[in-house]
């Protein structure tokens, strides 16, 4: 009905237009005396039928404007309970999602902090490191750790003095009492440096001074802590880092092999670990041997005492066959005495001698014999 509208009032402005022509038809046609009064009577009907044409198209007008109001306001309360309810919707929905961010930004603050406090403890890692008397305890330290968690008490000492008068770090003591000498002082300045570098000559000139001051750092070991005769023919130097390790056997082996042909063993703490474990294993092996020549003594006396064992079982089974043998009699005994005392119980004193109460006369009494 809302479409039609416009067609409706476009048909009523033509058959306005053409009862205005039709009028106009008739004025020109009253121009003629003859037939005035029939053209006056014509114009008259003709105005009267447009007319009554004119209310009906404006009552149909106004029911068509009254119909379409009422599809409008339907429509446009249809609309705004849709709009109401969508609103409603994207109110809830805009809600979830601010409680979903609020909750989102409380995980990013804590995980904030995390980083804020991880920050401050890199930060404070990075001086110690950067510190050579930190960083060596920090070395110190990690080294310490993994030999108190592989090695018993009284296996190692650290800081224990040799007969220079030298302290190395740790001393690992083997089978044959010569201390096994690790040394946790790594030169990290030049590695730092190295790995810094940011030209091509500032990194060769880092990796000449790695050279040099590894080179120099092994010569102290060799010449502090491998004494002839007092420590072992090899010492460790602990590098705490794999990182620093795998650089130096992948950029640096020539220093690895100085090092190694000094007699001086490069060790990052999983292989210290390793060889660690099997010191461990070395000196229980050590003390089973000590131990071996009192182990024999123990089995001997044990063999001894099983062969004493056997003696004494066998002359209890002796025994226990003789007191088998007493008791079979003693129960032979018993069953002949128990036939006598029934014998006995069945006499009837005083009765007629006949041949049914005759009792068979009993044999003369005589001495038990042993076993009997």
């Amino acid at each position: 009905m809302t479409e039609s509208s416009p067609m409706i009032v476009l048909l009523a402005v033509l058959l306005a237009c053409g009862a205005l022509v039709a009028l106009a038809a008739v004025l020109w046609r009253s121009r003629k005396p003859a037939a005035e009064d029939t053209t006056l009577a014509e114009l008259r009907r003709a105005q009267s039928e447009a007319a009554g044409r004119l209310e009906a198209m404006i009552g149909l007008l106004a029911k068509g404007q009254s119909h379409l109001a009422h599809t409008v306001n339907e429509r446009l309360d249809s609309v705004s309970h849709r709009l109401g309810d969508s609103l409603e919707q994207t109110r809830q929905k805009t809600t979830e999602n601010l409680q979903k961010l609020h909750e989102r930004l409380a995980v990013i603050d804590s995980a904030q902090k995390n980083i804020t406090e991880l920050a401050t403890q890199v930060t404070s890692l990075q001086s110690v490191l950067a510190n050579k008397q930190s960083r060596g305890a920090f070395g110190q330290g990690q080294m310490e750790a993994i030999i108190q968690d592989s090695l018993p008490k009284g296996a190692y000492a650290f800081q224990q003095a040799l007969s220079n008068r030298s302290r190395p770090d740790c001393c690992v003591f083997l089978p044959d009492s010569r201390p096994l000498v690790i040394d946790a002082k790594f030169p990290l300045e030049a590695v730092t440096a190295y790995r810094e570098a940011k030209s091509e000559d500032e990194r060769k000139a880092a990796a000449q001074r790695l050279r040099a001051d590894i080179g120099k750092h092994v010569g102290d070991i060799a010449g502090k802590y491998l004494i002839p005769g007092e420590t072992q023919e090899l010492a460790f130097m602990f590098v705490p880092s794999e990182s620093v390790y795998a650089e130096l056997h992948d950029g640096f082996d020539d220093v690895v092999q100085k090092a190694f042909r000094a007699k001086v063993v490069i060790v990052s703490p999983s292989l210290l670990m390793i060889a660690v474990h099997v010191i461990r294993q070395i000196q229980k092996d050590a003390r089973m041997r000590e131990a071996a020549d009192q182990i024999r003594d123990e089995v001997g006396h044990l063999v001894r005492d099983v062969g004493l064992l056997g003696d004494r079982v066998r002359k209890l089974q002796t025994h226990f066959n003789q007191s088998t043998e007493d008791i079979r009699q003693a129960i032979i005994s018993i069953d002949k005495i128990e036939a006598r005392g029934e014998r006995i119980h069945h006499v009837e004193l005083g009765a007629p001698a006949s041949a049914a109460n005759v009792i068979p006369a009993t044999p003369p009494l005589r001495k038990l014999e042993a076993g009997e």
